[in-house]
């Protein structure tokens, strides 16, 4: 039984503040919203900003200063999840207790050099050979011994865990071994903290794009080990450039920030998602809430959305 059909319909939109919003993002959360808003649901707000290296000054400001531009309103506070870390912790130090999760103290570079080749993102990393797996009894031990604080890793003894996308249908889950939970620096892995969160908001649906969709047999792992119901997982197709590759820097500047310093409209932004989502005819502009009457998910195609310029022009 789905967490949804326990309790009320409850879904999330969770920025990460490591960069701009672009117009692949701004899909993703439009089609969130719409899934939710459309059935009358609650929407509640997240910040992801525990990626310490990679976060960006304002950022967090102007995620949400667009994502107010286009009209996509939520219930309830902002959440940060900076301000979460005694969960987490909690989490993980539970996981340790039952014998699931083990320290390890090897670096990126030794598990690279594990694998018979290099890859080039961890999502096509062959898994991780257990070098540390009932090496050491605690985390202290492991820094005793090794001159290294340790990681966290989660103890996967499942090659897969198969699931039902909402949109995609049926998955095969393959989990490629064990992976990180708390990172060496101290802080939560993005695996790890988004269960906690998801679970302790009620989180019912999760909306997303499907560039995440090798994450989720890894959170259905950890949701069955923590006993928190798992919500219903929905992965949608990105944006991608008339290249066929996902929106990047080389296809001009498609951030939401860019097109209102524009003079661009939230409008025509949301008549052009709207249409490449299938739902509409075409892309004469429109209000977030004129997507909402008939909305249904299996109208968005499944293909990428194919962008290119000239985007928009102001008018």
């Amino acid at each position: 039984m789905s967490a949804a059909t326990i309790e009320g319909l409850t879904g999330r939109l969770a920025p990460s503040p490591t960069g701009v919003l672009h117009l692949g993002n701004a899909r993703s959360f439009l089609l969130a919203w719409l899934s939710i808003r459309s059935r009358g649901g609650r929407l509640l707000m997240r910040i992801e900003d525990i990626d310490g290296p990679r976060l960006k000054a304002g950022a967090t400001e102007s995620a949400l200063e667009d994502l107010a531009w286009l009209g996509l309103d939520h219930d309830g506070e902002v959440m940060l999840q900076s301000g979460r870390l005694e969960q987490y912790d909690t989490a993980v130090d539970r996981l340790l207790a039952a014998g699931l999760a083990y320290p390890c103290v090897c670096s990126r570079k030794e598990v690279e050099e594990a694998a018979s080749a290099p890859h080039e993102t961890w999502q096509d990393a062959v898994p991780y050979p257990g070098t540390c797996r009932g090496r050491y009894a605690d985390c202290a031990e492991a820094e005793a011994e090794s001159g290294r604080v340790p990681a966290v890793r989660l103890r996967v003894d499942v090659a897969s865990l198969p699931f039902i996308d909402g949109f995609r249908g049926p998955e095969d889950g393959l989990i490629r071994g064990d992976f990180v939970i708390r990172k060496r620096d101290g802080g939560p892995a993005y695996q790890l903290a988004v269960v906690v969160d998801d679970a302790a908001t009620g989180v019912t649906e999760v909306l997303r794009g499907d560039d995440l969709l090798v994450s989720t047999p890894r959170q259905l792992l950890l949701y069955q080990l923590l006993d928190l119901p798992a919500p219903d997982i929905v992965h949608v197709p990105l944006v991608v450039g008339e290249d066929g590759l996902r929106l990047a820097k080389r296809h001009g500047d498609t951030s939401l920030a860019h097109f209102r310093s524009e003079g661009v409209e939230a409008e025509q932004v949301l008549g052009y998602l709207g249409w490449s989502c299938g739902l509409r005819q075409d892309c004469e502009p429109c209000g977030a809430a004129d997507l909402l009457e008939g909305f249904e998910l299996a109208a968005l195609p499944r293909d990428p959305a194919v962008a290119g310029p000239p985007w928009f022009e102001p008018r």
